[in-house]
């Protein structure tokens, strides 16, 4: 008797692939049958709140917010110089008399700024409290004609 020329895989591959076509063919005759039941137009709609949130009800029109156009900037915003006559108030946080630099932290912004030893008027340890005035650096603000306060 002959052997057969399929073996166990070929056969296996052979029926999962039937399996497939027959489970294609049977979502196929489903999409054709509710083709007919579509959404309505209210139903598909989607909008979007106060908030930028995607909502299924329409906005409440009392909460619309008006903005002129021609306020609204885009991009980096305009430099405005600040003046440089205001003292600002701060304590040295970081000081280095061997590399001539430090860092004081501004009192009511909490931002730090860099400073030079050539900018200072006295001399400073960490923990000072001290009065300077602000200047745009190359790699930012500065602090300079620095006062112990």
């Amino acid at each position: 008797m002959a052997k057969s020329k399929e073996t166990y895989n070929k056969r296996e591959k052979e029926k999962k692939r039937l399996k497939q076509r027959q489970e294609k063919r049977e979502k196929m005759e489903e999409r054709k049958a509710n083709a007919g039941k579509g959404k309505s137009l209210d139903e598909m709609l989607a909008y979007i709140d106060e908030n930028g949130n995607l909502s299924a009800t329409p906005p409440d029109p009392r909460m619309k917010k008006i903005f002129n156009a021609e306020e609204i900037e885009i991009g980096v915003p305009k430099y405005v110089e600040e003046s440089g006559d205001a003292l600002h108030e701060g304590i040295v946080i970081y000081f280095i008399e061997s590399k001539d630099f430090g860092f004081i932290l501004n009192k009511g912004s909490g931002e730090r700024l860099f400073f030079h030893v050539n900018q200072l008027t006295e001399r400073l340890i960490e923990n000072d409290k001290v009065c300077y005035e602000v200047e745009r650096g190359l790699k930012g603000l500065n602090a300079v004609t620095i006062k112990k306060k």
